[in-house]
């Protein structure tokens, strides 16, 4: 059975920095891209950041780049996201979700249909 675990979201204030991390069960996360989403209340989820499988390639939004960074770690079967200088615009709740079938590309804006597999969300509190 898969399955995904995230964990790190918390309350943090402007400015600050949390990790995020995605842990897989039940199968190797290297053979999938993993994605990361967010949706804050009342809004539409939105794709975040990805990481590819084969080549390590990354995705990452506008409203994130240069403040995020994904990254993996085989040995430990987990993906993190390393989130810095937070705004109030990134709470949310934050899930991870891998590309089971294969058709995830990391040049184009994540799609939560080509995500087959979801773990169940990490509230990320960024306020004062």
């Amino acid at each position: 059975q898969l399955q995904l675990v995230e964990s790190g979201g918390g309350l943090v204030q402007p400015g600050g920095s949390l990790r995020l991390s995605c842990a897989a069960s039940g199968f190797t996360l290297a053979y999938y891209a993993i994605g990361w989403f967010r949706q804050a209340p009342g809004e539409e989820r939105e794709g975040v950041s990805c990481v590819s499988s084969s080549d390590g390639s990354t995705y990452y939004a506008d409203s994130v780049k240069g403040r995020f960074t994904i990254s993996r770690d085989n040995a430990q079967n987990t993906v993190y996201l390393q989130m810095n200088s937070l705004k109030p615009e990134d709470t949310a709740v934050y899930y991870c979700a891998a590309d089971i079938w294969g058709v995830v590309t990391t040049t184009l804006p994540l799609t939560q249909a080509d995500f087959g597999s979801w773990g169940q969300g990490t509230q990320v509190t960024v306020s004062s």
